[in-house]
C-alpha cells in the first residue's frame, strides 16, 4: 500500500466515524509562540483543548506535517543514521474535543489497525502500554478489545517524579494533561530490542506506531489535578512508520516515498547506493527545507531561518561528500512535488519559489566556505603550536557552516591537529543553551478572568449603549473606579474595534451623566473587548450603563488604510508572484505598514507598477463587499487566509476591486467603496529580515500631504541648483558628474603625493641586520594614501619592515608592512599588536600588511618607537 493511500485511508476511516477532515496547519504555529515549529498534530487544536476556541465540530482528523529540528524536539543529528529519525514527518491524528473518550478512542484505533476492511494488521504483532494507574484503559484493552494481559504493559512514573512518565502527557507545567496509551508493532525476533518498559526498549524490534492521549485533568499551579468537565482525546501516528510496516520493510527509508527521493538524489549526486547515509540525509532534508519555505520560512542567521539554513547546508555538505556538483540540491524539488504535491497542492504552487530559495542558499554557502577558508588560513598563520583551537573550529562550524571534518582535512594537509575535545565542549555548551531555550513553560491560568463575551456593534455603528461588566486596575479586578484611575473597562456591547489583524484599536470616550472615561486603546482578551484608558470625570461601578463614542475621524482614516493594504497585497502578488505572503501589518489612522515575503528588494519600476495598479483599482470606485461564510466554503471560494491569523468557523470574506481583485478573510473595518481611499502613495520600501520586505504607504489626505511635501522639497532643490523642477534631475546629474571628476583628480593627486612621500621617507629608513626598518608619521593621510605610500616604500626599500602612522582629527591609524621575504620571521599582524596599545587601539590583518585604529594621538611617538624595538628584536 502506497504512502499516499495510507494517508487517505486513515482520513477516510475517521471521516466515516463522524470526524471532520481538517487540513494540515503550517509548520510555523499560528497560536503558540513558545514553539519553534509545529511538531505534533494537536498544535493547531491547542486552544480547543484549552477551551479558548470553539469549532463547529467536536471530532477532527488530520494528516499534519511536522518538523523536529530545533528547540526541545531536535532530531537533526540522528537523521540519516537511524531507521526512523526525520527532520520532517507526517503525523496522522484523530481528536475529540469533549465528545468521545477512552472507550471510543481505543475502539477506533484497534478497528483501523486490525479490521480486514482497513489495515488488517496481525493482532499478534501488536502490544500496548497504559499509564500504571489507568485501570480504565487497561480494562478496555484487555476485556473489551481482547488484548492478552501479557501484551499490555503498565508504565509508571519513570522520569523521576509524580506524573513524569512516558505514559503521561502534559501540555505544559499547568493546564490540560492526562494518561496516554501507546500501540507498538513487533518487527520480529530477528531484530534486536525488547518490549516497552524493558532494559532493551530502545532497540528496533518493538516500534511505537500510535499514541492515544486521554486529556482528563487540569493541572493547577500548585500541582493539584482537577478533573476536566469535558475530557478530550489527542492521538498521533507516524505515517512513515506505518508505511514501513504495511510495505514489509524495516526502515522508513525503504518506503515508496523515500525510495523515489533517494533514487532522484542518487541521479544528481552519482551515488546509486540507496542505503548510503549521506543520500538519506539529502532525501530527508529536501522534505523539511521545501515545506518550511512553502510555509514562509527563509534562511537567516537566527530563529527558524537559522534552523532552515543549517538543514540546507547539512544536505549540501553531504552532497559534496558524495562528489555531487555544485547547485544540485534545489534540483530535487520536482521529485518531491511528484511524491507529495497531490496531498499538499501548496507545494506544487510554490515549487519554483522553493527552488529559487534553495539555489540562492547553495550559492551563498559556497561563498561562506570561501570566507571560512580565509579565517582558517589566518588562524593557521598565527598559531604558536600545531593545534587549531576547538573554539576556532566551532566558530567556523557555527558561524560559517564550515564542517569540522573539513577543518580537520585542512589541518592534516598542514601537518596540524584540531582540538576536537574543545570543539565538542563548545558544541555541548550551545546545545545546553538551546535546550534551555526550548524548555518553554506557560501558566495557562494567567490572564484576566472575564466571563462571557463582548458583542461588537462597530461594523454598523460608531456609538452604542453598553453595560460595564468588568473593571480592572493594575491587573486586579475591582468593583469601582474613581476619577484619575487608569484602568481596563469591559462592556457587554461596544462599537469600539479591538486591535487585531494589524488594525489599531479604536480610541474615543465612554460617557454617562457626570462620567467620562477616555479610551486610549482597545484590545482583546479571548472574546472580550478591553477598553484601556483613564476615568477623567466621575465615579464608575460595575453595572453602569455607558454610551460608547468612537473617534469617528480616526476610525474612518484607519479603515481607508486597512482597505488599501488589501489592494496592496493583491498588487504585490500580481507583480512579484504568488510566493508573496503577508508577514505582518500595521494599520493606523495616518499610515499603513505591510511586511511580506520576497527574496529581493522591490525595484523602483516594480514599486511604480504596484502603485499604479492599486490606484487604478481605487479609481474604479467599486463597492467593498462583505459576506459571512463558513470557513471551508470561504477558502474553497479562493479567499486568502492570512498566515498566523485565527479564524472562527463563520468568517467575513472581504472583496474589493474590479473582478474581485482582492478577496481575503478579514474581521477589520473598511471603506464602503474603493474610491473612498482617494489615492495611495508608497513612501518607503526596505528589508527587515532575511527574505522579508516592508512597504510603507499613506492614503487619502495623508497621501496628498506627502506628495505636497515632496513637491516642496523638489522646488527647494531646484532653487539651490538655480534651475526649475523640470530640469532639476539634469542639474543634479551634472553636479554628480562634476563631483566624480573632482574625486578622480583628488585620487590622482594623492597617488602623486604618496609617491613623493615614499621617495622622501625612504631615505629615513634604518638598516637592522640587513633589513630596512622605517617608522614614520604622516598626519592628514587617509587609509588609501597610507596604503599607496606603503606600496611605494616596499618597492623602493626591498627587504623591509615599515610602520606608518596618521592622526586625522583625533583618530589614529597605524599601518604595518613586512616584505614577503621576511614574514617567516615576523608578521605585520604581530607588529600591529605590539604597537596598538600605545594609541589605545587594536587591529590585525595579513602577514604582509596589517592595520590598527586608535583614539590616543599623543601615543603615536611611543607606538613608532615600539615598532622599531619590535623590528630590532625580530630581525
Amino acid at each position: 500500500m502506497k504512502s499516499s493511500e495510507i494517508r487517505q485511508k486513515f482520513l477516510d476511516f475517521f471521516a466515516s466515524k463522524g470526524h471532520d477532515i481538517v487540513a494540515s496547519s503550517p509548520l510555523v504555529p499560528g497560536n503558540d509562540p513558545t514553539l519553534l515549529f509545529t511538531n505534533a498534530g494537536m498544535v493547531q487544536f491547542k486552544d480547543c483543548f484549552l477551551g479558548k476556541d470553539k469549532r463547529s465540530y467536536t471530532r477532527a482528523t488530520t494528516s499534519q506535517r511536522c518538523v523536529r529540528a530545533g528547540g526541545k524536539h531536535n532530531d537533526l543529528e540522528n537523521v540519516g543514521y537511524t531507521a526512523r529519525h526525520h527532520t520532517f514527518f507526517e503525523m496522522l491524528g484523530n481528536f475529540s474535543f469533549g465528545d468521545y473518550f477512552k472507550q471510543d478512542a481505543i475502539a477506533f484505533a484497534w478497528e483501523f489497525l486490525t479490521s480486514e476492511q482497513w489495515l488488517n494488521l496481525p493482532v499478534d504483532k501488536l502490544m500496548v502500554t497504559v499509564y500504571e494507574d489507568d485501570d480504565e484503559a487497561y480494562d478496555l484493552w484487555h476485556n473489551t478489545m481482547g488484548v492478552p494481559a501479557e501484551k499490555i504493559v503498565r508504565i509508571g512514573d519513570n522520569k523521576g517524579e509524580r506524573y513524569a512518565s512516558d505514559n503521561f502527557w502534559a501540555m505544559g507545567d499547568t493546564g490540560p494533561c492526562g494518561p496516554c496509551s501507546e500501540i507498538f508493532y513487533d518487527h520480529g525476533e530477528e531484530i534486536w530490542g525488547g518490549p516497552p518498559g524493558s532494559p532493551e526498549e530502545d532497540g528496533d524490534r518493538f516500534i511505537e506506531i500510535w499514541n492515544i492521549v486521554f486529556m482528563q485533568f487540569d493541572r493547577q499551579p500548585d500541582g493539584e489535578m482537577l478533573a476536566l468537565p469535558k475530557p478530550s482525546v489527542d492521538t498521533g501516528m507516524g505515517l512513515e512508520r506505518l508505511a514501513a510496516i504495511l510495505q514489509h520493510v524495516h526502515s522508513n527509508y525503504e518506503i515508496d516515498l523515500f525510495q523515489a527521493l533517494l533514487h532522484a538524489a542518487g541521479e544528481l549526486t552519482g551515488c546509486k547506493d540507496t542505503e548510503n547515509k549521506s543520500l538519506r540525509v539529502i532525501a530527508d532534508h529536501i522534505r523539511s527545507t521545501s515545506f518550511l519555505i512553502v510555509d514562509g520560512v527563509l534562511p537567516s542567521n537566527e530563529g527558524r531561518g537559522y534552523v532552515l539554513r543549517r538543514i540546507i547546508r547539512r544536505a549540501v555538505r553531504h552532497g559534496h561528500m558524495l562528489g555531487a556538483p555544485a547547485g544540485f540540491f534545489h534540483k530535487l524539488v520536482p521529485a518531491l512535488v511528484e511524491q507529495m504535491g497531490e496531498a499538499y497542492p501548496e507545494l506544487t504552487n510554490l515549487a519554483e519559489h522553493v527552488q529559487k530559495v534553495l539555489r540562492l542558499e547553495e550559492e551563498q554557502f559556497a561563498k561562506t566556505l570561501d570566507k571560512g577558508m580565509a579565517i582558517l588560513n589566518d588562524t593557521i598563520a598565527g598559531l604558536d603550536g600545531d593545534i587549531i583551537p576547538g573554539e576556532t573550529a566551532f566558530k567556523l562550524y557555527d558561524t560559517y557552516g564550515f564542517p569540522l571534518d573539513l577543518t580537520a582535512d585542512v589541518a592534516r594537509e598542514r601537518e596540524l591537529q584540531v582540538d576536537e575535545a574543545g570543539f565538542d565542549a563548545a558544541m555541548e555548551k550551545q546545545r545546553a543553551a538551546a535546550r534551555a531555550a526550548g524548555n518553554f513553560a506557560g501558566d495557562y491560568h494567567a490572564g484576566l478572568e472575564i466571563d462571557g463575551e463582548t458583542v461588537f456593534r462597530g461594523y454598523e455603528q460608531l456609538e452604542n449603549q453598553g453595560q460595564v461588566k468588568a473593571l480592572f486596575k493594575n491587573g486586579e479586578a475591582v468593583q469601582q473606579l474613581n476619577a484619575g484611575d487608569e484602568a481596563i473597562l469591559v462592556l457587554d456591547e461596544t462599537a469600539f474595534y479591538a486591535e487585531s489583524g494589524g488594525q489599531a484599536g479604536d480610541t474615543g470616550f465612554l460617557k454617562a451623566d457626570g462620567i467620562v472615561f477616555q479610551v486610549k486603546d482597545t484590545t482583546k482578551e479571548t472574546d472580550n473587548h478591553l477598553h484601556q484608558g483613564v476615568l477623567v470625570e466621575g465615579q464608575l461601578q460595575i453595572g453602569t450603563q455607558l454610551t460608547a463614542c468612537v473617534d469617528a475621524e480616526k476610525r474612518q482614516t484607519t479603515a481607508l488604510h486597512h482597505s488599501a493594504t488589501h489592494l496592496l497585497h493583491a498588487a504585490l502578488r500580481s507583480v512579484l508572484g504568488d510566493h508573496v505572503a503577508q508577514k505582518g501589518s500595521l494599520v493606523t489612522y495616518d499610515k499603513l505598514r505591510f511586511d511580506f515575503s520576497n527574496l529581493e528588494a522591490v525595484s523602483a519600476a516594480e514599486l511604480q507598477q504596484i502603485e499604479t495598479i492599486v490606484n487604478a483599482q481605487i479609481r474604479a470606485n467599486t463597492p467593498v463587499t462583505t459576506r459571512l461564510m463558513n470557513i471551508d466554503e470561504a477558502k474553497a471560494s479562493g479567499a486568502m487566509a492570512l498566515f498566523g491569523e485565527k479564524y472562527d468557523d463563520e468568517v467575513r470574506v472581504l472583496s474589493m476591486g474590479r473582478d474581485d481583485f482582492s478577496v481575503e478573510l478579514c474581521g477589520g473595518t473598511h471603506a464602503q467603496r474603493t474610491g473612498d481611499i482617494g489615492v495611495l502613495k508608497i513612501t518607503a520600501e526596505s528589508g527587515i529580515a532575511a527574505g522579508i520586505r516592508r512597504i510603507e504607504a499613506v492614503v487619502g489626505q495623508a497621501a496628498l500631504d506627502f506628495i505636497a511635501a515632496e513637491e516642496a522639497a523638489l522646488q527647494n532643490i531646484a532653487r539651490q541648483l538655480k534651475g526649475s523642477k523640470d530640469n532639476a534631475a539634469e542639474k543634479v546629474e551634472q553636479l554628480a558628474k562634476r563631483s566624480r571628476d573632482l574625486e578622480k583628480e583628488l585620487e590622482a593627486l594623492k597617488a602623486k603625493l604618496a609617491s613623493s612621500a615614499g621617495s622622501d621617507l625612504a631615505g629615513q629608513a634604518k638598516d637592522v641586520n640587513g633589513v630596512k626598518v622605517l617608522a614614520a608619521q604622516m598626519d592628514g593621510a587617509d587609509v588609501p594614501a597610507l596604503r599607496n605610500t606603503m606600496d611605494q616604500l616596499k618597492n623602493k626599500l626591498g627587504s623591509a619592515a615599515i610602520m606608518l602612522a596618521a592622526n586625522n582629527d583625533g583618530k589614529v591609524t597605524l599601518l604595518a608592512g613586512v616584505s614577503k621575504d621576511l614574514i617567516a620571521k615576523g608578521k605585520a599582524g604581530d607588529a600591529v599588536k605590539a604597537c596598538a596599545g600605545y594609541v589605545d587601539g587594536r587591529g590585525g590583518g595579513k602577514p604582509e600588511m596589517a592595520q590598527a585604529g586608535g583614539q590616543k594621538p599623543e601615543g603615536i611617538a611611543e607606538a613608532l618607537a615600539a615598532f622599531e624595538r619590535w623590528a630590532e628584536e625580530t630581525f
